[in-house]
């Protein structure tokens, strides 16, 4: 099956996201991501991706204090607001889908009526706007789960499968099996896992495929038996000490031919 080829907008160490697409198209990518997601930014990045001929496929909402939004007061408001002009960027701009976390870390606040309530509100005006709510897997498969049951009836809530969390946070559990052809977008990275009984450090490393543990083959097979037909996606960084001597056009290089061999597999 073919797939478009993807990275996000920001993987270049001391270059923006704008600057970036010139070099991301050059080196054979079709399809990209951005965290920008104030209306300006987000406009300015689409003009110059239709002009090179780019697909700019999602925007990743600002995440930081997510656990506010299961939390009593008013702390939720700053990561509440920052989520709505994410959806209002990308339906200003003609961007179908913006990906949003549930929550942080291993021990977040449980889920309950507060929570679900703000996060119907953004569903809700998502829908309204015309946007995909995209929620990504982290730690958490419950509270993740929830969400996704609560909303299995709107067309517009889907989700992102995230092989390195998948890998680094829940390697016992196959993600695809559980939301199936509901999935929509990928982030595609790889780490070295984690020991099971380690609820304390961040085993989170967004190399590039290959240079971890995590099983492509595998992963391709299930987003084939689930007739997966978006993109395959990375999201890796060059600020990683492993990559930090490459220069910008052969970190890309190697970002290019290492989703490609994925893509063939």
């Amino acid at each position: 099956m073919n797939r478009k080829l993807g990275i996000n907008a920001n993987c270049l160490v001391g270059m923006s996201e704008l600057d970036a697409l010139d070099l991301i198209k050059a080196a054979g990518f079709e399809t990209f991501f951005s965290d920008a997601y104030e209306n300006d930014a987000v406009a300015a990045i689409r003009k110059k991706a239709d002009t090179l001929g780019l697909t700019y496929e999602f925007i990743h909402a600002p995440f930081h204090h997510i656990n506010e939004m299961w939390t009593p007061g008013d702390g939720y408001q700053i990561v509440f607001d920052y989520m709505k002009e994410t959806i209002n960027s990308a339906a200003n701009n003609g961007i179908g889908i913006v990906i949003t976390h549930v929550s942080s870390g291993w021990n977040p606040p449980p889920v309950n009526d507060l929570g679900l309530s703000r996060f119907d509100k953004l569903v809700r005006y998502a829908k309204e706007r015309g946007v995909t709510l995209a929620f990504e897997n982290l730690r958490l498969l419950g509270n993740l789960a929830c969400l996704m049951d609560r909303y299995e009836k709107m067309e517009n809530v889907r989700y992102c499968f995230d092989c390195g969390h998948e890998h680094c946070y829940t390697k016992t559990i196959c993600m695809m099996d559980v939301f199936t052809t509901r999935v929509c977008c990928t982030h595609i990275h790889d780490n070295h896992s984690r020991p099971l009984e380690d609820k304390v450090n961040d085993h989170d490393e967004h190399l590039l495929p290959f240079d971890g543990t995590y099983n492509y083959e595998k992963m391709m097979r299930k987003l084939d038996e689930y007739n997966y037909t978006g993109s395959l996606m990375l999201e890796v960084n060059q600020s990683i000490a492993d990559y930090r001597e490459m220069t910008h056009k052969e970190f890309l290089a190697t970002c290019y031919e290492r989703i490609k061999k994925i893509s063939q597999m």
